[in-house]
């Protein structure tokens, strides 16, 4: 009798684990790479001085239209010029466009770039418009009055973009973290070698240098503590691996 149960026992053992080894195995979950911005620019390429330039931008993610950006702006400014940059709101037109409008009051050269913040995704790219006789203009004057913070050669590299994220309403004593997406011809740059210069107007012989780290394709982000109050100037310098090199000076307050 003890035999027939210790028998019956064993085939109840043996039939859960056959049963056991024909379940499906579970679905893994891996997380997803989640598809980029891309954001089709255009505007007003040629127009006479004080004529309208349009300026529309198309946020698409895969075959989806972007309608809930978080934060569209067009920026724009005058060849060799870029801290006299102007930024204006969009309108947010639904269905992933985007769209604002600008003149200018003189011939020359101008660039508009559109920055895009979507679903923890930035993207930057640029146009150029040309006003009146703006080529004859840069060609007669060049770009000597560049503004500060660019290249010697009066602006950036052909296709070159940078955005600081400069952050607002800094305190001392506290860790900031600054941030910088740069772009090479509509793409983020990737691999660049991004240092950010520090220094207090108070004591502009002493000098930090910070070592930045690419947090994201094309962003690049160190943390600084602001020892004192004051006026502070940050200088990022960019390097490819190339023969890339690109630096602009910002000025931060802080409290």
């Amino acid at each position: 009798m003890k035999q027939k149960k210790l028998m019956f026992v064993a085939g109840l053992v043996l039939a859960t684990m056959a049963a056991c080894s024909n379940e499906k195995p579970k679905d893994v979950v891996v997380d997803e790479v989640p598809q980029p911005i891309i954001v089709d620019l255009t505007v007003t390429e040629k127009v006479e001085v004080g004529g309208t330039v349009n300026m529309a931008a198309v946020v698409t993610q895969g075959d989806e239209k972007v309608a809930d950006a978080d934060e569209v702006l067009f920026e724009f400014w005058e060849e060799g010029k870029k801290n006299d940059s102007v930024k204006v709101e969009s309108v947010n037109e639904k269905d992933g466009l985007y769209t604002a409008e600008t003149t200018f009051d003189h011939d020359g050269v101008f660039h508009v770039q559109v920055h895009v913040t979507a679903r923890g995704l930035h993207t930057m790219p640029m146009k150029e418009v040309i006003v009146g006789n703006g080529a004859a203009v840069v060609e007669e004057h060049g770009t000597e009055e560049h503004g500060e913070g660019h290249h010697d050669h009066g602006g950036h590299a052909e296709g070159f973009s940078m955005h600081f994220l400069k952050p607002e309403q800094v305190k001392a004593a506290e860790d900031l973290d600054l941030v910088v997406h740069l772009e090479m011809d509509g793409h983020p740059l990737e691999n660049a070698r991004v240092r950010y210069e520090i220094w207090h107007e108070a004591t502009p012989d002493q000098h930090d240098w910070l070592d930045a780290t690419e947090t994201k394709t094309g962003e690049y982000a160190s943390t600084y503590t602001f020892a004192q109050a004051g006026t502070y100037s940050i200088q990022i310098h960019v390097q490819d691996n190339k023969e890339l090199h690109e630096h602009e000076i910002y000025t931060i307050v802080v409290e």
